[in-house]
């Protein structure tokens, strides 16, 4: 699935299965095992001047239960999730939301909001199931910058 399930904001704090964590700012749930995910973080942490974006892996307990909330497979290669405002987004949709919110030139994910959704989907969902060939794989958790190591909610 591409995009999560339509829920109420900040619905996953009463589902028991999800664990407690500090969910007062935005998060994106994605592959710790992705070297495009692995880019990913990068830029929101250089990007993010707020400091305010918590990534969470997919792998994780915590990335997993947020996954299923959303109705979303953690073992999907179609799976990210990008929450703000208690409201999950996936897909293109999701990185225009967390370019706008990161701003520099990370705004320019907006254009995939022009497409129609099911073209960002098919777009989207043609990118995540070839990332692995297309752009090998990486260790989100074994970054070594201390910043974006904050960020990672394990």
């Amino acid at each position: 699935m591409t995009r999560p399930a339509p829920r109420a904001p900040y619905s996953f704090r009463t589902d028991p299965v999800v664990p407690r964590f500090a969910y007062d700012a935005p998060f994106a749930v994605m592959d710790g095992k992705c070297a495009i995910c692995s880019r990913g973080a990068r830029m929101i942490h250089r990007y993010d001047r707020s400091g305010a974006i918590r990534i969470i892996t997919a792998q994780s307990a915590l990335g997993r239960a947020l996954l299923a909330h959303y109705d979303c497979a953690p073992d999907d290669p179609d799976t990210w999730l990008y929450a703000d405002h208690g409201l999950a987004y996936g897909s293109f949709d999701a990185m225009a939301r967390m370019g706008a919110r990161c701003g520099g030139w990370l705004r320019l994910f907006a254009i995939f909001r022009l497409l129609p959704c099911g073209v960002q989907d098919w777009l989207y969902r043609r990118l995540a199931r070839n990332r692995y060939a297309l752009f090998g794989q990486g260790d989100l958790c074994a970054i070594p910058d201390p910043g974006l190591r904050a960020r990672i909610i394990e």
